[in-house]
């Protein structure tokens, strides 16, 4: 019925699209986690981005399209199901561009994934705290960003830290 190279990518196949619906199931539930967790600091927004991971480990192990796709869909499940259409459009803002700058910095193959996920959380509150200047119509929240960067640096190293381990473990393509 199939020769042996149309099972082995048949099987690869099935492989990488079970491996994204687990990915969107974990990040469904590591937002429902982290949403049980009262706010980590004073500051609003101040998170440990736990489903960082699932894109750390889409953009390790799958690729670029897929991690861009991925977290898309954790961000409209989360909004949805936890937060507003205001929560949707400031973690649209801060996810994509962390994405995109992470992506930037993997394929220049000079950052280790602890640094591109450190950047990624600081690059998620930039994206957020520009959004949220454009929608105050005040650039008074732009002094949040100190306490944000540092925010986005510790969290992005332990988030880094994890998926640097989860991405060691896993199987490649």
């Amino acid at each position: 019925m199939f020769g042996r190279k149309e099972e082995k990518t048949r099987d690869n196949t099935t492989h990488k699209i079970a491996l994204r619906g687990m990915l969107v199931a974990v990040a469904f539930v590591l937002s429902w986690v982290e949403a049980q967790f009262p706010p980590l600091m004073a500051v609003p927004g101040v998170k440990l981005g736990l489903t960082n991971l699932v894109v750390l480990v889409a953009l390790y192990r799958l690729s670029i399209k897929d991690a861009l796709v991925l977290n898309v869909i954790r961000i409209l499940l989360a909004g949805l199901t936890f937060g507003n259409v205001f929560s949707m459009v400031y973690s649209l803002a801060g996810g994509i561009l962390s994405v995109l700058v992470m992506i930037l910095l993997k394929l220049t193959k000079k950052f280790s994934i602890v640094s591109v996920s450190v950047a990624g959380g600081v690059f998620h509150n930039v994206g957020q705290v520009l959004v949220a200047m454009v929608v105050l119509a005040s650039d008074g929240v732009f002094y949040y960003m100190a306490a944000l960067w540092i925010s986005g640096v510790v969290a992005g190293a332990v988030i880094g830290v994890l998926g640097a381990q989860l991405v060691k473990h896993l199987p490649g393509e």
